[in-house]
Order: C-alpha cells, then structure tokens, then sequence
C-alpha cells in the first residue's frame, strides 16, 4: 500500500528534468535526492514527503538511458510513478532499482495537484482520497511486483539465491 499527495508533471519528462546531467557525477541517492527534478520543479526535493506519488502524461523518462533518474525519484521519498507511457529504458530501469511504476490512460486525467492518493498495486486499486473517486490500475506480474518490493532486482536476486 503507497499512499501520498499527488506531484503532477506534464509530457515528455525527460531523465534531464529528473536529475540534471550536472549531478551525474554521484550514483549516492540520498545527494540525487536533494536534486530531482530542480529545474523544471524548484524546491521539489525539499517539500516531497515519503509516499507522495507523481502522476505524469506520456513519454514519462525520455531521453538518455541514466539510472540516475529513478534513482533520484525513490529516494526523494517518491512512491510511485503513475504516467500515460513510459520510455521504455526508463521502465526497465524502474523495475530494477526498485521503483514503483504504473501505466494508465486514465488517471492523469482524473489527479490534480495535491490530491490524497492511496495505491494498492497487489489489488490494482488507486484511490483518490480527495476527489472520492476509484481507478482500476492494470495489473503487474507478480514476480514484477516482487523485485519493486525487494528494493531492486539486485536484491531480489540475493534474496532468492538466499532461499535456494
């Protein structure tokens, strides 16, 4: 269960905007944190809250291939990415540092700035506390949802070599 307000970004979000290329000389997320998205949101990394969740239109992480950008986002205490689309490197890279994403067409429509979310991706349920609304979210395999649980899939796989 992820709950938090509501951070809502446009299209085209590129991994620049996420984390600006002067901070890639860092892969430490607690300092990527202090800088996500900067410049095109001053002051994000200081009013973020654990849970909060971003909801973007499409093309969410365009641009160049750095998992810096993922990175920066779950370590600012940032829950869950919901967009339109996703750009497929940062997708995967999401997955594998253990960022929560999800897709749909739907809700970027229906969230506004601020808005009381409450995401329970195991029942691919969003709920919109403050406008009272629900949304169904597609649902995530299960060994996906696992490695986002596990923090990434590098400790998923020790975990899993752990248990054999």
């Amino acid at each position: 269960m992820r709950r938090g307000r509501a951070w809502v970004f446009g299209d085209n979000i590129d991994t620049d905007a996420i984390i600006p290329a002067r901070y890639l000389y860092t892969t430490d997320p607690a300092e990527l944190a202090q800088h996500v998205m900067e410049d095109i949101a001053p002051g994000f990394a200081g009013r973020v809250r654990p849970g909060d969740i971003i909801v973007a239109g499409r093309n969410f992480g365009c641009g160049s291939s750095r998992e810096h950008a993922p990175l920066a986002i779950r370590a600012s205490g940032i829950s869950c990415v919901i967009a339109r689309s996703f750009a497929r490197i940062f997708y995967r890279n999401s997955i594998n540092t253990g960022l929560c994403i999800v897709e749909s067409e739907e809700i970027p429509n229906e969230v506004q700035q601020g808005d009381d979310l409450e995401l329970n991706a195991e029942a691919g349920i969003l709920l919109n506390l403050s406008r009272g609304t629900v949304h169904r979210i597609p649902e995530q395999p299960a060994f996906v949802r696992e490695i986002i649980e596990a923090g990434g899939l590098l400790p998923y796989v020790k975990r899993r070599l752990a248990d054999d």
